[in-house]
């Protein structure tokens, strides 16, 4: 069985080794394939897996030995899923691995725009602090964010774990999700709509998958309904972000502040609307990157290829 993965790097930069997989076939592992040489790299191979490397129907067509394919990921948006299925071809993908450590990132988030601790502690070092002769300073204004409201757009798995932190802080929490399931057991909660959510919180926290019907419904008008206080926060897709409505949000003081850790068209471009917008903190798609998560998304992916070569497909999303 001739296993191939596409484009390891970021699941195992060196600390996390492919030894699992490895042991199940014969086994190479590309950094990264340019698609240009995608059809070189998967040809002959069994199992394919990948992360952000695209898998089309043209791809799937033209290798005929094709029998598998294992995202390493959760979003699967970068399979052709339809034309696998066609082919009878199962795809696999890893549905839980990151709940606490994207939730954890989130925070983060929200806490360094609530104190800019990088920038404060940049100016100690550059000797602001005594230069002020007073025994405290900051340059912007604190923020508590005990009884202020985190609205969370998609209640899933990470985002009813945001809503738990949020919740921690003191912060009464509302939730849009097409989807309602049970409402947590943490008061202040309750159901919103998007619009609701976008007027009422203070922090809005996006979580929610990227779908043909969603692409880009964070837009000027749902953006507008914002506080002007308010901070927005994507961790989830930047397709599901218009993101020249949110640059020119930004720069026009239309909301505080955002910090996004994924853009439309990754690695990010400084064509991208949202390089240089105002009040905007943008980091490199992190936020699911912690050794722990990783490590979680390799134990399962080694079993989605084990159950595969067992006839018995786990976590199929073309079923």
């Amino acid at each position: 069985m001739k296993i191939t993965v596409l484009d390891g790097f970021t699941l195992n930069p060196g600390d996390n080794p492919w030894d699992g997989v490895a042991a199940l076939g014969d086994f190479k592992v590309y950094d990264g394939t340019p698609a240009d040489q995608i059809l070189e790299r998967a040809n002959g191979s069994d199992v394919l897996l990948t992360n952000k490397t695209l898998i089309t129907a043209d791809t799937i067509a033209k290798l005929p030995n094709l029998k598998f394919i294992a995202v390493l990921a959760t979003g699967y948006n970068v399979v052709d899923i339809d034309a696998a299925r066609e082919r009878g071809i199962p795809v696999s993908n890893v549905p839980i691995y990151g709940t606490d450590t994207v939730s954890q990132y989130v925070f983060a988030l929200v806490l360094e725009h609530c104190h800019n601790v990088a920038h404060h502690a940049a100016r100690v070092l550059d000797g602001e602090w005594e230069r002020r002769g007073e025994f405290c300073f900051w340059d912007y204004p604190l923020t508590e964010l005990a009884n202020l409201t985190m609205g969370i757009v998609g209640f899933g798995r990470i985002g009813r774990r945001t809503g738990e932190l949020a919740h921690a802080f003191g912060m009464n929490v509302i939730a849009s999700d097409v989807f309602q399931g049970s409402a947590p057991e943490y008061e202040p909660f309750s159901w919103r709509s998007i619009e609701e959510t976008f007027s009422e919180a203070d922090v809005v926290s996006l979580h929610c998958p990227q779908t043909p019907d969603n692409e880009a419904f964070v837009n000027k008008d749902l953006l507008n309904r914002m506080k002007r206080s308010a901070l927005f926060i994507n961790t989830a897709r930047g397709g599901l972000v218009n993101e020249q409505d949110l640059a020119d949000a930004l720069n026009n003081g239309v909301l505080a502040g955002a910090a996004v850790d994924v853009v439309s068209k990754e690695p990010v471009e400084k064509s991208n609307p949202l390089f240089g917008a105002k009040n905007l903190f943008l980091t490199p798609h992190m936020a699911w990157g912690t050794l722990s998560a990783r490590k979680r998304l390799m134990g399962t992916t080694v079993e989605n290829v084990q159950g595969f070569m067992n006839g018995k497909p786990v976590n199929v999303v073309n079923g």
